[in-house]
């Protein structure tokens, strides 16, 4: 999904007119981009290495400005568990969860966090390894497929209020931008891997909030990307309950930027097009 991401972010760059060019870690070392004279990285490397503080290290090493957030805010998004104990400590709300292992209590977990729930990787993104577990029977081999991407497994409380995502911009000094949440309906049991980048069934709504409810939500997403020293751009993630009220799901600190991709409809839905957003990333790095 990096590349797909990729190939809309370069051709909206060099539509504005930017001297830009495709780098890609895979094919060429990363120290090549000193060597080939490039000063500043649009950083769209979705997942574990490109989204975790492993690249955003070794550009600060070089000394090549990059989009995004920063080696501390990278790694602690990536990190679930981590990012849920800082909003839990500063009283943000967040669905609750259970940390897993081969000797959790199944029925326990499920007497406590009700049925449906979610098992998923501590670390990963896309919804990759992730199970909506219907039945207590069913928790094994949910545990089984997320441990398979890292060592922490999560449990969460299913919330089925809705979900959204809301696009963000900026940092602490100079302040930041929120921008109309979306609200993603999946024709597929969640919102999947096929479903986010493949499938053209899925309904998106933005603006999805009314004035009062951004209100009050808006200033929680602040708070939250400001609670893991975030900057740049970033999407955040939140659920909804029955009764309206939100918890704060994740952040992606290098989110989609395909066709498919949440983080365009917000910004679209200020009047932002696509291009322009993506040169307002850029212009971060300056």
């Amino acid at each position: 999904m990096s590349l797909m991401s990729g190939a809309g972010v370069l051709a909206a760059l060099q539509a504005k007119g930017v001297d830009a060019h495709a780098f890609d870690p895979a094919e060429k070392p990363l120290a090549a981009l000193k060597e080939e004279g490039f000063d500043r990285a649009f950083l769209i490397l979705h997942g574990p290495v490109g989204e975790d503080g492993t690249i955003q290290g070794a550009l600060e090493f070089m000394g090549i400005p990059y989009t995004g957030c920063g080696v501390m805010g990278s790694a602690i998004c990536m990190d679930k568990l981590r990012t849920k104990l800082i909003w839990r400590g500063l009283g943000l709300p967040i669905p609750e969860f259970e940390v897993l292992d081969e000797h959790s209590d199944w029925d326990a977990v499920v007497a406590k966090l009700g049925l449906p729930l979610f098992v998923k990787p501590n670390i990963e993104g896309s919804s990759i390894g992730v199970t909506k577990v219907k039945s207590v029977a069913d928790m094994p081999a949910a545990f089984t497929e997320a441990r398979r991407y890292g060592r922490v497994v999560l449990a969460e409380r299913y919330l089925s209020g809705g979900e959204y995502a809301v696009s963000i911009m900026g940092d602490e000094e100079r302040g930041y931008t929120v921008f109309p949440a979306v609200k993603v309906e999946p024709a597929t049991e969640f919102y999947d891997y096929q479903a986010k980048y493949f499938r053209d069934d899925t309904v998106y709504r933005c603006p999805s909030l009314s004035d009062e409810q951004a209100a009050l939500i808006n200033p929680m997403i602040e708070k939250a990307f400001w609670a893991v020293g975030g900057k740049s751009w970033a999407r955040v993630d939140f659920m909804m309950d029955e009764a309206g009220n939100a918890y704060l799901h994740e952040i992606n600190t290098a989110p989609g930027m395909t066709s498919h991709s949440l983080f365009p409809m917000g910004t679209k839905a200020l009047g932002l097009s696509y291009e322009d957003a993506v040169l307002r990333i850029l212009e971060g790095t300056l």
